[in-house]
């Protein structure tokens, strides 16, 4: 059976406003949660990121994956 995102069409429109390559901080205003529980997702591999530097950049296809979102065309 395959999941349904529980995510409303509001929600990703909101996503398309981000840009394509997300900071921390800018991920945890996405998904609504402390930039805390955003380093664990990334520490725990749950989110895939890349570090430039001592930065750490999520691709919004990452963050939409693990959303569940499928992106529309």
């Amino acid at each position: 059976m395959k999941r349904q995102s529980p995510y409303n069409p509001q929600s990703i429109r909101r996503i398309s406003d981000y840009p394509d390559i997300l900071t921390v901080q800018e991920a945890s205003e996405l998904l609504g949660v402390s930039t805390k529980t955003v380093y664990k997702l990334l520490r725990e591999g749950q989110i895939e990121k890349r570090a430039v530097g001592r930065a750490f950049k999520i691709p919004k296809v990452n963050i939409t994956d693990y959303l569940g979102i499928k992106p529309t065309k």
